[in-house]
Formats: structure tokens, C-alpha cells, sequence
């Protein structure tokens, strides 16, 4: 039943999309791959494009021809349920400012990419979830003790990723005296911190871990686990998406039967991180 109303929903949106479009032959062919229709034995035909991140070690990684990570796993995990086999997903790279985007524009048919629900996106897209919370945190040396928190940031250096905001308001709101450095990437904010150039690294902690547990950082860096915000990790879903309970239904499944610690543990383990217990596992939100 489940794999029956995702095949309706992406047909539906095919539909739309080429309703909407003026494109040609190829184009066509391109969007029918998302009109699933159930197969006699309750599984799903055609195709399920699924938005990750490629770059984030840990959560959402492209190495080749092979995608690992936490939300590379939580999406596997749906997609089954969903009726969908692992050939099945085509993994579609999903940027932080495009998603809504692609949502909109039918160019994926779910998003798992670190995507925080909030009451601004929400007017645009759907979500089902939340299947992590997360929170800002730092990154720290191994060795180094003298930070447990922001406010020990006070005449240190702090390193983030241009454009993010993560940096500032630690010293907007904790440490007015810290000294910001930005980088192109959060692999190379974490070069500069093995390095010794910065005394931390901040973003959403289960990111820093996923950093950390790369074979390369392991021992070298560790998450302080002292998170001071709230973000809940949910699946970006095209606007009053008729499959929200039902992955929303997978998610609790996962939690339930113990597939997702085991994601966590295998893709994270190795930092030492321990996500945040009163928050984790989360509880699924009803779809508005």
C-alpha cells in the first residue's frame, strides 16, 4: 500500500512537471522514470530520486560509484519500505541553497541531506520526520580540555565554512572576543585545527562527528558534546505530499527494530560521539 501511494504521488508530480514544461522527447523520458506503478508483488517499479549531500563524511558521501553515511542509510532504510530495491534510488547531489528548489521543481522525489525542519521552509516543502537531532557544537583537539563549551572560545580562534552562520553567533552570543576563520569547506577547517592554526571548529554536532571519524582524524579530534541548539533532521518532501505518514511510519520502524543506532554507530562510531539521549532517538512529528 505504501509503495502503491508513493507511485501515485510521483506520477501525479510527473505529471506536473511535464504539464508545465514545453521540453522534448528526452525530457519526457527523464520525468516518466519517477511515475512508478506497483509491481504484482507489492514492490515498486521505476525509479526514486533521492537528494543527499556528497561531501559530508559520515552523513552523506560520494566515493565513486558507492554513497555511504547516516542519511544514506536512514534513506535505504524508507526506500524499502517504500517497496524500493537499493538499484532502485538514483542519488541526486542536493546543495544546501537548492533544496527547496529541487523539491519544487519534481528534480528529486525526497531529500535527506542534514535538512533542518523549520517554520520558513515548511510554507515551501513538506517534511516527514524528524529522524535526528542534531545541535551546534565544536570540534577540539584530542588532547585539549580547555573548551567545554562557547563561552571558552574567548580570545580563540574558531574556524567555519564561508557563508555559514555558526561562527558569528557563537560570537555574537557567547564570546564577543573570539577570532573567526573562515574556509571553503569544513575538511579544511578541520586541516586547520589538526594543524593548530584554529583551537575549534563549530557546525551541527553529528557533522563534526562524522569529521572526525574519518580514518585519517581518528584520535586526533574529538566532539566536545556540550550542543547548544536544537536541530531537527527531517526528510524534504514536494508540498502535502500524500507519503509523509508512510515515512514517517519507516523511520519509527527503523528506530524500533534497531537499524538506526546501528546506522549511527557504523557511520559515526568511530568518533566517540554520543548524540544528545533526551532528544535521540527522536519521535516523528504527524504530517500537517
Amino acid at each position: 500500500m505504501r509503495a502503491r501511494r508513493l507511485a501515485i504521488a510521483l506520477t501525479a508530480v510527473a505529471a506536473l512537471t511535464l504539464g508545465a514544461c514545453s521540453g522534448g522527447a528526452d525530457e519526457a523520458d527523464d520525468t516518466a522514470d519517477a511515475g512508478a506503478t506497483e509491481t504484482s508483488d507489492g514492490g515498486a517499479e521505476g525509479t526514486l530520486r533521492v537528494g543527499i549531500k556528497f561531501d559530508q563524511p559520515g552523513l552523506g558521501y560520494q566515493d565513486g560509484s558507492d554513497y555511504t553515511g547516516f542519511d544514506v542509510a536512514v534513506a535505504k532504510y524508507v526506500a524499502e519500505k517504500l517497496g524500493y530495491g537499493a538499484d532502485q534510488i538514483e542519488w541526486v547531489q542536493a546543495p544546501s541553497a537548492q533544496r527547496e528548489t529541487m523539491l519544487q521543481n519534481a528534480q528529486v522525489d525526497m531529500i535527506f541531506a542534514t535538512y533542518s525542519i523549520t517554520d520558513k521552509r515548511k510554507e515551501v516543502v513538506g517534511f516527514a520526520g524528524p529522524y535526528f537531532v542534531a545541535g551546534q557544537d565544536l570540534l577540539v583537539a584530542a588532547d585539549d580540555d580547555s573548551i567545554s563549551g562557547p563561552e571558552d572560545l574567548e580570545g580563540k580562534n574558531l574556524c567555519s565554512v564561508t557563508g555559514s552562520t555558526s561562527a558569528q553567533r557563537i560570537k555574537d552570543e557567547y564570546a564577543t572576543g573570539t577570532n573567526l576563520l573562515e574556509q571553503p569547506g569544513y575538511a579544511e577547517c578541520v586541516t586547520a585545527l589538526v594543524a593548530g592554526t584554529v583551537d575549534a571548529v563549530t557546525t551541527d554536532d553529528i557533522i563534526l562527528a562524522g569529521l572526525a571519524a574519518i580514518p585519517a582524524n581518528e584520535g586526533k579530534v574529538k566532539v566536545v558534546g556540550n550542543p547548544f541548539s536544537e536541530e531537527n533532521y527531517g526528510v524534504g518532501l514536494p508540498k502535502d505530499s500524500e507519503v509523509c505518514e508512510d515515512v514517517n511510519a519507516a523511520i519509527t520502524e527503523m528506530i524500533e527494530d534497531g537499524s538506526w543506532q546501528e546506522a549511527l554507530d557504523e557511520n559515526v562510531g568511530a568518533s566517540g560521539y554520543v548524540p544528545n539521549d533526551e532528544l535521540n532517538p527522536p519521535t516523528v512529528v504527524a504530517c500537517a
